[in-house]
């Protein structure tokens, strides 16, 4: 899979300059917003890149099967044993 040029949309947490040229390293484009740590003043230099849209499309989807998983917890603590069974309970909900 190509995911040159793609973008990577994280968390405020993950804010920090190691993990930002790690994705610029990999030709992927960083989406995370800055993480002000309780500063007064605002960073120096180059503004980071953020669009809130993506961001907010990132929110969208995957924090929605997150709490789509927790609603369904008989699936995220997986009780039954065989696979089917598991994928069977996943296609009902």
């Amino acid at each position: 899979m190509d995911l040159q040029g793609s973008t990577v949309s994280l968390d405020g947490v993950y804010d920090c300059r190691a993990n930002r040229r790690a994705i610029f390293n990999r030709d992927m484009i960083p989406n995370i917003p800055e993480n002000t740590r309780g500063r007064k003043a605002p960073k120096r230099g180059r503004k980071l890149l953020f669009d809130p849209a993506i961001f907010e499309e990132r929110f969208r989807t995957i924090e929605r099967v997150f709490a789509w998983e927790d609603k369904f917890r008989r699936l995220l603590l997986r009780f039954e044993r065989l696979s089917p069974v598991h994928y069977a309970f996943k296609t009902l909900a």
